[in-house]
């Protein structure tokens, strides 16, 4: 199946909704770059995500993510991952909107719980009580993703390939975006 990508992608959502992994096949599939906004910012300032937020705080890394994701959604139509926070910004979401087409991947709590209480990554999570910490994001974040253009539900007894699947159904019901051949 060929694919004709009009826009970009932007994949938003919580920590341990899928970005990446969904995004990856996802461009995999519409036989288009996958990028991170995260992993771009890690390789201009060649720091970790932790080490900036340590280093300059959340809205020097704020500042930066907004110009990576216009930086990247000015180059060729991919996907993009962005970070949990990213959408956060009205900047962000209508620069989002104006030059790509944003999907939340809508991912419940347990669920994202599941996913990173494993991980050392996250630096907002590196508090006394992470789960706790996660779902107080979680709901001060909801609000802002049920924004974007398109929502897929994510779901745990759903592999990456069903889930990419769900991706490109709601992408399809965008020409504007998305058609095949």
């Amino acid at each position: 199946m060929t694919w004709h990508l009009k826009k970009t992608v932007v994949m938003v959502g919580m920590m341990g909704a899928g970005k990446t992994a969904i995004g990856t096949a996802l461009a995999r599939r519409l036989g288009v770059p996958f990028l991170d906004s995260d992993e771009e910012i890690v390789k201009a300032a060649n720091m970790t995500i932790a080490e900036i937020f340590a280093r300059d705080g959340e809205p020097f890394f704020r500042r930066k993510e907004s110009q990576v994701i216009g930086r990247l959604l000015d180059t060729e139509r991919c996907v993009l991952s962005t970070g949990g926070g990213a959408f956060l910004s009205d900047a962000n979401r209508k620069m989002i909107s104006d030059r790509g087409v944003s999907v939340w991947l809508k991912a419940d709590l347990d669920l994202l719980w599941n996913r990173v209480k494993h991980k050392d990554t996250r630096p907002l999570l590196r508090t006394p009580d992470p789960f706790k910490t996660l779902a107080e994001l979680y709901a001060a974040r909801d609000p802002f993703y049920a924004m974007s253009d398109l929502h897929v539900q994510t779901r745990p007894e759903y592999s990456v390939e069903q889930t990419t699947d769900a991706v490109i159904d709601a992408l399809l019901t965008r020409p504007d975006v998305l058609t095949k051949g």
